[in-house]
């Protein structure tokens, strides 16, 4: 269980993710479903679900800001999804390498104020040129593949859970949180990124 949640992370913060690790309490069921991803160069494999209890406020106030950042970034994976938004709101403004697939994974889920959190975040780091903008886009350069999928599953879950507040895809949040790393991804890459975006269509409504 912990090589497999090591693995979430580049291999210089080895340390750091045992020490994580070893304060984090047993958990009810296995990780799940992990995907695939390249950050800086590595491969890692960060996991679909964790079933860890969060760890008490004594144990996480022994961490390094370093480990802290870590112990964040894997609760973004936990199966409750209050939980995955405390976390992510301690880490989402970070521009470190290791936290924006996790950031970016969340943006392809179900719950609104989540994505609402990283629409409101990925706007000020939206400026050319800036670390958050330059960092964001090469990941999304280095996972192109990734990244159209993550933009197929906003898609298909405003069209499943969110159409009846937002008529259209392009008031949704989770459609500006894609057009901001759509053109990160661009920017980084020195051409046009593909929009999985509806397109408009004569008398249809709803859609970009």
């Amino acid at each position: 269980m912990n090589d497999a949640l090591s693995a979430a992370f580049p291999s210089e913060l080895a340390d750091d993710a045992r020490a994580v690790l070893a304060v984090m309490p047993a958990p009810s069921h296995l990780s799940t479903f992990p995907f695939s991803v390249v950050v800086q160069d590595q491969r890692v494999a960060i996991p679909g679900r964790i079933y860890h209890d969060e760890p008490s406020a004594d144990v996480v106030a022994s961490l390094s800001s370093s480990q802290l950042q870590l112990l964040h970034c894997l609760y973004t994976r936990h199966c409750d999804g209050r939980v995955r938004q405390r976390h992510l709101e301690k880490v989402v403004g970070s521009v470190d390498p290791w936290v924006v697939p996790f950031v970016v994974q969340l943006v392809g889920e179900y719950v609104l104020e989540i994505v609402c959190v990283i629409r409101d975040e990925l706007l000020d780091l939206a400026a050319p040129d800036t670390l958050g903008h330059l960092t964001y886009g090469r990941f999304l350069a280095d996972n192109p593949a990734y990244f159209a999928r993550i933009e197929r599953r906003v898609v298909s879950y405003w069209n499943c859970y969110h159409r009846r507040a937002y008529v259209s895809f392009r008031g949704y949040p989770g459609c500006t949180a894609l057009d901001v790393l759509r053109s990160a991804a661009a920017d980084h890459a020195g051409h046009p990124f593909p929009n999985f975006a509806p397109r408009a269509r004569s008398g249809v409504d709803g859609y970009c």
